[in-house]
């Protein structure tokens, strides 16, 4: 992806070496794999972290970072601002006003309007504050843990948790709270598939927007589509433990994934990202 020396986002809010208290327990191995599928979405961070951490707030620390750090940090403010771009013309051609969000970088653990979370549960969004949560040491993981190498698979993680933002504005998120109210966890579930597979689609959009600013690289896509993929329920949950259970999915199929993307990538707009009425996800 075409991006140093472009203009990166004044919406970034930098925490980095500062740590939370009431930190949610974390894990290893697949309980990790797990709770960072189940939070990359971000769609129902409420639901996983409040209650759970316990109150605190973040202390401060001496923070240096690498240069590698220094470059990734860049590398997402670069994104955030593309994705600022981007959603505020698409609302003003829907006759809307997109308000930005604000990334959130931090080391280790933090506190959000959600809750406290440790870096294990991955790259979230707050409703809550509509703010975006993210350590930087999960582009490591995308890479090594989930082989999805490449700056636009780190891009794609964005412009996903940016999709929820745009979700929220748009008031699917309050929609998708009065489900969690009314229906059992299983059927709840389908819905929260279809909420993140829209997040899937608005991802796309981006992206669509992004080639059209002759923005992407030969391989971008690819490497999108297979950080997609990576992250599908049923991939994560043969990693994990072997086999599948569908009735849990919360985030899609691998191919759900893929295809809800480039189908938004394809389009790049609004419109043929209804998830909610589709018939065949």
């Amino acid at each position: 992806m075409q991006w140093k020396g472009r203009r990166a986002s004044s919406n970034v809010e930098d925490r980095r070496g500062r740590k939370g208290t009431g930190l949610i327990g974390g894990g290893i191995g697949g309980i990790v794999i797990l709770l960072i599928v189940t939070l990359l979405g971000g769609g129902n961070t409420a639901d996983i972290l409040s209650g759970l951490a316990g109150g605190g707030s973040d202390t401060g620390t001496s923070y240096t970072e690498t240069a590698e750090e220094k470059e990734l940090a860049e590398f997402v403010s670069v994104v955030l601002a593309d994705t600022e771009d981007v959603w505020t013309e698409v609302f003003k051609k829907e006759g809307k006003r997109y308000e930005n969000p604000t990334l959130v970088l931090y080391t280790g653990s933090v506190q959000s309007a959600c809750g406290t979370a440790g870096s294990s549960v991955g790259p979230f969004y707050c409703p809550g504050d509509r703010k975006l949560y993210i350590d930087l040491s999960f582009y490591d993981e995308l890479r090594q843990e989930f082989q999805a190498p490449g700056d636009f698979a780190m891009a794609y993680v964005i412009a996903h948790e940016v999709g929820h933002h745009v979700q929220t504005l748009l008031g699917t998120s309050d929609k998708l709270a009065q489900y969690r109210e009314q229906l059992s966890k299983q059927e709840y579930n389908k819905y929260q598939v279809r909420f993140e597979l829209q997040a899937d689609y608005l991802a796309g959009v981006w992206a669509n927007h992004a080639q059209g600013m002759n923005l992407l690289e030969e391989g971008d896509l690819e490497e999108a589509l297979t950080a997609a993929s990576a992250v599908g329920d049923d991939t994560i949950q043969k990693k994990a433990q072997g086999y599948v259970v569908p009735e849990s999915f919360t985030h899609g199929t691998s191919e759900q994934r893929k295809r809800w993307f480039y189908k938004g990538f394809e389009n790049g707009t609004l419109q043929g990202g209804d998830t909610f009425n589709a018939k065949n996800l």
